[in-house]
């Protein structure tokens, strides 16, 4: 479950890079942070899926 936290608090980092670096007007900051988010994100939801209900 420390993974899925730290995955978690890493994708709400990159969230926040996004809007600063939309702020900036960076696109390609832009699409690194959002894939980034995506990708943290994902595995973050997933990882606390399986830590709920692995014995289903």
């Amino acid at each position: 479950m420390v993974l899925a936290i730290l995955l978690l608090i890493v994708a709400i980092l990159c969230a926040v890079a996004v809007l600063r670096e939309l702020k900036a007007k960076n696109m390609f900051a832009v699409l690194f942070a959002g894939l980034s988010t995506l990708v943290f994100g994902w595995f973050s939801i997933m990882t606390i899926w399986a830590e709920l209900f692995q014995n289903v």
